[in-house]
């Protein structure tokens, strides 16, 4: 029964993966009409990627083992109203064939963000366009972690060849579509400057899509489905037009001069002209009309809400469709200085017949509109605020097709929203953007002011706020089964704590840790046996957020990436996608899923644009919200990342991100905020980079001021893997081994020291070293170590058997196997293999065998790899390690029980990367 209930969950996920990548899609332009595709049709397809379909980005965000994946070609094969050119598809096969995909090596972040074009030739264009009237053409990129995209040909540009290709279609086909299957948005100013560019008579954004993005393609390209994806970010025409461009990239430090002015928000107020598409377009097979036919506000004051009843009518004769409802604000300029647009609300319909119409309403509290004042003009310092005024309402299609209703808001004088603390504020100087005067065309000219600097003591604050202490019991035999039963508090429970215990509690262990799921990215809880003792059972975390990342080679479903997803405008579709990933999470005994990734799209080039949603704060806490949402409701939990201001790939480690409190607020914090409050998270990442020189792993301001005292989180927090803190007070040098200064920030686990590594302290960390002087206190432990065992109670492992983790896995021999050619494990195995091999091992006598391999991998330490050991087809361990920047190490594995024979060893290298020159099994 069990594995039907699985079975079925899976088919659901598919399919509603499925619908999610249908309706992400983004269509930009069509001309004449030209799609949907006629049915019986011919087309000819153009570009590798119709073969090499992108299904996700490259690293952690990306790397999800897939049951199977379908390509552009097999869905547009398999849709029964397209018919496709074979004979174009079998020079193409071919093609490919001799020069086949580059993954430039395997591993890491190795993998070239294009692949390289078959050269088309005038007689082969000519020959397609004799058979088929259409022609297809499909321009490819990925992204990922560790690298940004680049202002180049082959990432945020087109090749020659790319260019060369559309050229020469055009040349010979009248009517050309260009299918995006692009992990983020790309220069699109050769629409106007291309040779033959008439011919384009159709332009779409399929993303990538998952593994059914080629059904969800063929779907929308047959008309079966009528796109109702829009765009979530501004596609400007150069892109030095947008506004964080001259300082993205560096690796020092990143000022943030835009402040508040992030997307459309800077264009539609300073610079409307530089847009080629803007926020919110996109188009559809049918015409819709939009009336606003009610509008009220409910509640007085701070509490009001306003209230839109949109009706919405599918006016075309033929096709089908969804249509997106778009609600943007104009607020007074005031003090402060405001956008001229804000989205304040968005709603989806269902799919509406022609001639039907749906009434959607959209409320928006009006708290949810204020300014953050950290400059104390409006004489509220720290506080947000709304400044009296008219507030203008526009709804719309998109964020230039919106237009002015009757519903504005008008309010006599300004309101209070709340008054905070002054939190994160930075300490370097520097000026950032607002409106000047406006100009006649309604625009604003490019104003400058100076940023608020921080005034308050962090030392003080820290000590003022210092936990109490719980007085040490020892053992009470309490055991956090107890807790969770109400039979004694947690408080009881944790007292009974060793300082070595508590230390041991806040470090994760992983990779593929084998005290969990295999292959997943960490372990953390009980991850001694001291602390097992106590009840405490060993949790899993597992990479996402386009679905479960298993080191070990095991397959999980992957679906589309956080883009597309957004671009669906349906947080309701969202939340049931991800509710199903949470039953999978389940199946797979996975607690936490490491995603949603929530933060901004502040930079075209960001390389892992693709994991995020939205260069939109409200848009993105909606999507975070509803995923996290999802997961809850499965029973799982989803870990929202990088907390926080983590907007490139360069230097991510390393690059400060100095920020006003304003652009913090209302911008980079506002949509992890959303997740908090409205998606109940229960699970949070620190990013690898400073805020104001503090690295957010040890950001007291971040972690404890604002997250927990002002949003009232109680769940974990924890660290990106090998990340580095600095002194939460005195800033200054940074390092991995600080954990102390991370513990008194409440970011409250680390992540990850290596397997059997948390209790002998195998990283070297200073929080023993920091209590015993005095820099670290028992209750700061104790504290972290509630939020561990609080989050634990809660999770999908409570209420798994406790069982404790063997070490030792037995092993029988396989009697069928020839001993001619088997290598005996009697001396280390040279091998010197970097792709997979099974070979024929012989175990001379029974017993335990240690196994451990010399293995290098030529990357830095943030680059991950792994090899996953099958013995007789079982799965034995995974060798996961980080990059040895080419120098051999030995890395122990597990230790197995082997009877005396021959066994069949099989080597998977599930993330490619790394080499194994020796393994050995040494008899204990």
């Amino acid at each position: 029964m069990q594995t039907e209930v699985t079975l079925m969950a899976q088919q659901n996920l598919v399919s509603i993966s499925r619908q999610a990548a249908g309706e992400g899609i983004v269509l930009l332009e069509n001309k004449a009409q030209i799609l949907p595709l006629q049915a019986g049709a011919k087309v000819s397809l153009f570009g590798r990627c119709q073969i090499d379909t992108y299904r996700s980005g490259t690293g952690s965000g990306g790397a999800v083992n897939v049951p199977y994946a379908v390509n552009a070609l097999q869905g547009l094969r398999e849709n029964a109203d397209i018919d496709v050119n074979e004979t174009l598809v079998s020079v193409y096969e071919n093609w490919i064939g001799e020069h086949p995909f580059d993954d430039g090596g395997g591993g890491w972040a190795a993998e070239p963000w294009f692949q390289t074009e078959m050269p088309l030739t005038d007689d082969l264009v000519k020959q397609a366009a004799d058979e088929s009237s259409l022609a297809i053409v499909f321009i490819g990129r990925t992204a990922g972690e560790d690298q940004d995209n680049a202002d180049a040909a082959g990432s945020y540009r087109l090749t020659d060849a790319e260019v060369a290709m559309l050229e020469q279609v055009c040349a010979g086909f009248s009517d050309v579509v260009v299918v995006l299957n692009v992990t983020n948005i790309i220069d699109m100013s050769w629409l106007n400057t291309l040779a033959g560019r008439d011919a384009i008579k159709a332009v779409l954004y399929s993303w990538a899509a998952g593994m059914e993005g080629g059904h969800a393609l063929a779907d929308v390209l047959s008309g079966q489905v009528t796109p109702s994806g829009r765009l979530t970010d501004t596609i400007a025409y150069q892109l030095s037009d947008y506004p964080s461009a001259a300082d993205f990239g560096r690796k020092d430090r990143n000022f943030y001069t835009e402040d508040i002015y992030v997307g459309y928000r800077y264009f539609e107020t300073f610079h409307p002209q530089a847009v080629q598409y803007e926020f919110g377009a996109g188009l559809s097979y049918t015409r819709f009309e939009r009336a606003v036919e009610h509008h009220f506000i409910e509640g007085e004051g701070v509490n009001q809400v306003l209230h839109l009843d949109v009706k919405v009518t599918n006016t075309g004769n033929t096709y089908n469709g969804k249509e997106v409802v778009q609600v943007y604000v104009e607020a007074p300029q005031g003090l402060l200085g405001k956008p001229s647009r804000v989205l304040a609300g968005f709603a989806k319909t269902d799919c509406l017949e022609p001639g039907d119409s749906e009434t959607l309403r959209i409320s928006i509290a009006l708290k949810t509109l204020a300014s953050f004042d950290d400059s104390g003009a409006t004489g509220h310092l720290n506080s947000y605020v709304l400044e009296a005024g008219q507030y203008h309402v526009y709804v719309g299609g998109s964020v230039k097709q919106a237009t002015l209703t009757n519903a504005a808001v008008l309010l006599d004088e300004l309101i209070v929203v709340e008054t905070l603390s002054e939190a994160l504020a930075p300490v370097q100087a520097f000026n950032r953007l607002k409106p000047g005067a406006q100009t006649a065309d309604g625009m604003y000219e490019k104003a400058y002011e100076a940023v608020p600097l921080r005034q308050v003591s962090l030392a003080q604050r820290i000590q003022e706020n210092l936990p109490a202490e719980l007085r040490m019991t020892g053992d009470a035999n309490i055991k956090l089964a107890d807790v969770k039963e109400g039979r004694a508090s947690l408080e009881a429970f944790v007292a009974q704590m060793s300082a070595e215990q508590l230390a041991t509690i806040v470090r994760g262990e992983g990779m593929c840790s084998p005290k969990v799921t295999p292959g997943t990215a960490a372990a953390f809880g009980g991850v001694s046996d001291s602390l097992f003792k106590l009840g405490i059972p060993v949790a899993a975390a597992a990479d996402g957020p386009s679905g479960i990342r298993m080191d070990s080679g095991h397959k999980a479903t992957q679906v589309p990436i956080g883009t597309l997803l957004a671009c669906t405008w349906n947080a309701p579709l969202n939340q049931k996608l991800f509710n199903l990933i949470g039953e999978e999470l389940h199946a797979n005994q996975i607690d936490t899923l490491l995603g949603p990734g929530i933060n901004i799209h502040r930079h075209p080039l960001n390389g892992r644009n693709f994991e995020y949603f939205s260069e939109d704060p409200l848009m993105t806490g909606v999507m975070a919200a509803a995923q996290t949402l999802g997961l809850k409701e499965a029973g799982v939990s989803g870990t929202i990342k990088h907390f926080a201001a983590n907007d490139q790939e360069t230097a991510r480690t390393l690059v400060d991100s100095v920020v006003s409190q304003r652009a913090l607020r209302e911008i980079h914090l506002k949509p992890f905020e959303m997740a908090v409050k409205d998606g109940q998270a229960s699970s949070i990442m620190t990013a690898y980079n400073p805020i104001n020189g503090h690295w957010t792993a040890s950001n007291y301001d971040l972690n404890t001021t604002v997250l927990r005292g002002e949003w009232g989180y109680t769940g974990i927090v924890m660290t990106d893997w090998w990340a580095k803190m600095n002194d939460c007070a005195d800033a200054g040098k940074e390092d991995k081994t600080f954990t102390s200064f991370m513990v008194r920030a409440q970011n409250d686990l680390y992540m990850v020291v290596e397997h059997d590594g948390a209790e002998r302290n195998a990283m070297g960390d200073n929080t023993m070293a920091a209590l015993a002087e005095g820099t670290l206190t028992i209750g700061e432990l104790q504290r972290c170590a509630m939020n561990i065992c609080r989050f634990i109670i809660n999770a999908p492992v409570m209420s798994r058997p406790l069982k404790a983790f063997e070490p030792i896995k037995a092993f029988a021999p396989n009697r069928k196997l020839e001993a001619e050619g088997a290598i005996s494990i009697a001396n280390e195995l040279t091998l010197a293999v970097k792709k997979n091999q099974t070979l024929v091992i012989d175990v001379p006598e029974d017993g335990i065998y240690q196994c451990y391999g010399f293995i290098k991998y030529d990357r830095d330490s943030q680059a991950q790899s792994t090899c996953s050991l099958s013995l007789n087809k079982v799965f034995s361990m995974t060798f996961s390690v980080h990059g040895t920047d080419g120098e051999l190490h030995k890395v122990d594995g597990l230790q197995v029980k082997l009877s005396k024979g021959l066994y069949e060893l099989s080597m998977e290298f599930v993330k490619p990367g790394l080499e194994l020159e020796r393994l050995g099994f040494t008899k204990q």
